[in-house]
């Protein structure tokens, strides 16, 4: 049940303290915007945190309570702290979902998930984007059409820096021509992290009901499975030293 999910909703809130043009589209934040759009699918438990908060507003007890984060962030990458990261990787791997927006492709946190450069080629024009539904029966694309449409967007063209998703979901077309993967599913750990690509900062994507309903949708995929819990190594709940079936 969507009401039982704990989501924290995290943006650097950078641009909306200084940039005019996101100001007027975002004068409170994406994060807010973010955060009612999930009140309104049903998420009761939603909570938001920022970059100029104390340790970001993700302390170890905020992480301990959120099932599933979501991340937004553009101009200060670098500035967020390497022992927030590690925290956030710990609970990702632990079971924590993580839902990465737009320019997050170049969060630390994300680039550390995915081991590689999480590069990509991007032109601002405010052309049309054409978001394709490739897999639909994946939960994350309930309730939506054979494609989203978005009227004007930053691009984003392959060739993407990932590893291959475990599933690609969504795969975009703009006007210009390019084509990409942006809707990405990955496993790590007991973790599941997704990847969606629209949300450039100048435009009211995040108001837009279709893009709502995905980040709901992926917010409902990624929360904690209740599946066994491995203790590797010489674990606690199954000691690998002791076998299972009788050695000779």
């Amino acid at each position: 049940m969507s009401s039982s999910i704990r989501v924290t909703v995290w943006n650097e809130f950078q641009h909306e303290k200084v940039h005019q043009a996101v100001i007027d589209v975002y004068p409170n934040g994406i994060h807010t915007v973010i955060a009612d759009g999930l009140k309104k699918h049903g998420f009761e438990n939603v909570r938001t945190a920022t970059l100029d908060e104390p340790e970001h507003g993700l302390t170890e007890e905020v992480l301990a309570q959120t099932d599933v984060l979501t991340w937004w962030g553009h101009m200060a990458h670098g500035k967020v702290d390497d022992k927030i990261v590690e925290r956030v990787h710990a609970r990702v791997l632990e079971g924590m979902g993580l839902i990465v927006l737009h320019s997050g492709h170049h969060s630390k946190i994300f680039k550390k998930l995915m081991g590689t450069s999480c590069s990509l080629r991007w032109r601002e024009a405010g052309e049309n984007e054409r978001i394709w539904v490739i897999e639909p029966s994946h939960p994350i694309a309930d309730n939506l059409g054979p494609y989203i449409d978005i009227p004007e967007v930053e691009m984003y063209g392959e060739h993407f820096d990932i590893p291959a998703p475990d599933t690609l979901v969504f795969i975009s077309w703009f006007k210009g021509g390019e084509v990409f993967r942006s809707g990405c599913c990955y496993n790590r750990g007991r973790g599941k992290v997704f990847y969606f690509r629209p949300g450039h900062e100048t435009h009211p994507i995040y108001y837009q009901a279709e893009v709502q309903q995905v980040i709901a949708n992926a917010a409902r995929w990624a929360a904690p499975s209740k599946g066994f819990a491995f203790a590797y190594g010489g674990g606690k709940a199954i000691n690998a030293k002791v076998p299972l079936e009788k050695l000779d």
